[in-house]
């Protein structure tokens, strides 16, 4: 079974993007430092495929090396050049991306601190009001469709009010690629309310927050314990009355620990593949990792594409 037919939730993300973009001008992508082959790669995909245009910001000497050593064309592409060292390229990338040149970042071949460094300055970066966090969007063979998770990237400890911030901006994306009615489990180790795990006190009061009117249209329950927000079954079992309960659209876990190990176990045992991005930015950015698929890059992109930039 190939990529794309293991993942065609994710074909259908990437289809709903080029919909978006088709008969008008794709958007500019800014690849922050593209000096390897895999981000050279990216570009050529997006462009292949007319999701974006891809702007490569950067060294001029080092990306043409690069493209040079992995015998990819870059002649289309436009460059726009910085000294050799990575933070100037993520600063002339956050400095494009506050004039409204760029529609999205997306990391190239450099650290993910030093992108991020230049996208939180609080003189000349991208914040908004909004706490910045990250979310990731799972196609699981094992799951009837897409399903959301944050945040497994950014913020390590969100205390409540960055929860609130991390919920609003995930609830934000889920309805701009199409999902009117979002249902958020706010996951914990158990489904009870326990003063000893603040996670679950965290829960009880963004559900308060939410039946006070604070995100109109989303349906947003918990504490949950991973089994019961997944299955519908093992919350019968337990007597859980739920809208949510095996048909969640977001898990908002706990902190970063708890999340990140759940991301890689989807992907890694469960066999799923999955987009993200960081949101709460003044544009949507897309961080890679080496070890993505391609079809989870491209993904990615396309909701750079669907995602409006915040203000």
């Amino acid at each position: 079974m190939s990529e794309l037919d293991a993942h065609p939730r994710l074909r259908a993300l990437l289809e709903q993007a080029r919909q978006r973009v088709a008969g008008a001008s794709a958007p500019l992508v800014a690849l922050v430092h593209p000096c390897d082959r895999l981000a050279l790669e990216v570009a050529a995909q997006m462009a292949a495929t007319g999701l974006a245009r891809p702007l490569l910001i950067g060294a001029r000497d080092l990306i043409l090396r690069a493209a040079d050593d992995s015998e990819l064309s870059i002649a289309d592409f436009e460059i726009v050049p910085t000294g050799p060292a990575a933070p100037e390229a993520a600063q002339q990338a956050t400095h494009l991306a506050r004039q409204g040149v760029v529609g999205a970042l997306m990391k190239g071949s450099l650290h993910t601190d030093e992108l991020m460094s230049a996208v939180v300055n609080k003189e000349s970066g991208l914040r908004t009001e909004r706490r910045i966090s990250h979310a990731f969007v799972f196609d699981l063979p094992r799951y009837h469709k897409l399903l959301a998770m944050a945040d497994c990237v950014v913020n390590i400890h969100p205390d409540l009010r960055t929860k609130r911030d991390i919920l609003s901006n995930a609830l934000e994306l889920l309805q701009q690629i199409g999902i009117q009615r979002p249902k958020v489990g706010i996951v914990s180790a158990v489904e009870t309310v326990n003063p000893a795990i603040p996670a679950t006190v965290d829960a009880q009061q963004l559900v308060q927050l939410a039946h006070e009117g604070a995100w109109p249209g989303a349906v947003i329950e918990g504490p949950f314990g991973f089994d019961n927000v997944i299955s519908a079954e093992a919350a019968r079992i337990k007597k859980i009355e739920s809208q949510v309960a095996g048909d969640a659209d977001l898990l908002l876990v706990p902190d970063l620990n708890a999340g990140n190990m759940l991301y890689k176990s989807f992907n890694y045992i469960g066999g799923g593949d999955c987009a993200g991005l960081v949101l709460g930015a003044r544009v949507p950015i897309v961080l890679t990792s080496r070890a993505d698929s391609v079809q989870s890059r491209l993904a990615s992109v396309a909701l750079a594409v669907l995602a409006k930039p915040s203000h």
